[in-house]
């Protein structure tokens, strides 16, 4: 094992966070490190975490052990009281080069914890990265943080308050993967159809997608990652309808298909708002498809509440489905609401799943003998302009992106070979 060693949980944006650290680590000369980058979106993520680093310790036990992320974030104390834990980062403290210094890391036993107030943080800077390790396709951060408080969310608590990047210094960085090779770039962010609100003039998320597309004319690829259809603003509904080079394939924070659990979860769009956005959408781009986050057994939901979820994954076409059985988190307001039982809830993610693969197999089924440009992942697998995975039946480059006829389906993958 190459150390120092980052071993990353949840988003994207994470995972860019992540290489942004692994310079630091490697400049600071932490060549004895195992760096946890944790998610605390669900107490399962927190879990498998902590599960991990006992793993990385028994593994290597002389290494230092660092643990950063919303979970660290959170739950600062929870690392700490871990007697496999040599240090604790803050969200905000990982991303400083100085956070990294060998006396930072306990050498001499001081500063164990280094964990600060998030919500202090003002600004976000972006670090200019030249590209993520074993990545076929770059991550860019465009925001961080956010400023809505829905019941059920921790977010907010380890990432603090929206920040936006200067529209300059994102499109600088999407130009310089761009010259380093990357041929698909994704825009990430906590919220990043909140982007440019607190910056001047307010521009808003279109106004950037617009400018990036414009400003690096070799990108061939553009993808954004979970947006709020309630605050998609008109620029970007229509790039995202007209655009070629932005891939038709939209993830949508949907969370719930019933009005009274969106009311109660704080959420801003109604069921008939989400479906009149994606059958819009639809209508003005046809091949696209939609992808949502849907959290089965929220408190208080009832059988005809979830049927109202069930139903939207059809009424509003997913075909990709994240489904995430509710896990109350410690200091929301939905922990306090009276619980649904926990068998309900597995059952209804369950069914949730089962409705979400059905789409999924439905619409892969329908892309037999379909032509598309795939990116190559590795040098037998890669993803469709739809992001649907591809098993290659000969070795490729990776990072290509090479014309392909889909010849198969096999193990939730569409089974591919170069076309003529």
């Amino acid at each position: 094992m190459a150390l120092p060693e980052i071993i990353t949980f949840g988003c994207r944006l994470n995972t860019y966070e992540s290489e942004v650290m692994r310079g630091h680590a490697e400049q600071a000369g932490l060549q004895d490190a195992i760096i946890f980058n944790t998610c605390a979106v669900t107490a399962e993520a927190t879990r498998q975490a902590r599960q991990a680093i006992r793993r990385a310790r028994k593994e290597n036990p002389s290494a230092r052990i660092i643990v950063t992320g919303c979970a660290a974030q959170t739950e600062p104390e929870t690392f700490a009281a871990m007697a496999e834990v040599d240090l604790v980062l803050g969200n905000a403290e990982k991303m400083k080069a100085e956070s990294w210094t060998p006396i930072d890391f306990g050498v001499s036993g001081t500063e164990r914890v280094r964990v600060n107030d998030i919500m202090s943080v003002r600004e976000t800077a972006l670090h200019m990265i030249d590209g993520l390790s074993d990545r076929t396709r770059a991550f860019v951060q465009v925001q961080n943080g956010c400023d809505h408080r829905c019941t059920f969310c921790i977010i907010p608590f380890g990432r603090g308050n929206s920040r936006s990047v200067p529209a300059g210094e994102v499109v600088e960085q999407v130009r310089r993967l761009v010259a380093n090779g990357y041929s698909e770039i994704v825009l990430s962010g906590v919220d990043i159809t909140s982007w440019g609100a607190d910056l001047p003039g307010t521009p808003k998320l279109g106004n950037l997608v617009g400018r990036i597309l414009k400003l690096a004319p070799d990108l061939k690829r553009l993808r954004i990652s979970s947006i709020d259809s309630i605050e998609a603003d008109p620029e970007l509904f229509e790039i995202m309808a007209e655009e070629a080079r932005l891939m038709p394939h939209i993830h949508l924070s949907l969370q719930a298909g019933d009005n009274m659990i969106l009311k109660r979860m704080k959420r801003r769009h109604s069921r008939e708002h989400s479906i009149a956005f994606c059958n819009d959408l639809r209508a003005r781009r046809p091949d696209i498809v939609f992808g949502a986050d849907i959290i089965a057994g929220f408190p208080t939901e009832t059988d005809e509440m979830f049927e109202n979820s069930l139903r939207i994954v059809e009424e509003c076409g997913l075909t990709y489905l994240h489904v995430f059985p509710f896990s109350p988190r410690k200091g929301t307001p939905a922990a306090k609401m009276p619980q649904v039982e926990k068998q309900v809830i597995r059952e209804r993610a369950r069914l949730l799943r089962a409705a979400g693969q059905a789409r999924l197999n439905a619409f892969l089924n329908g892309e037999l003998g379909a032509t598309r440009q795939v990116l190559v992942e590795t040098g037998r697998s890669g993803r469709t302009e739809h992001f649907a995975p591809v098993k290659f039946v000969q070795e490729m480059t990776p990072g290509a992106i090479v014309k392909a006829r889909v010849t198969g389906l096999s193990d939730a993958h569409l089974e591919a070979r170069l076309a003529a």
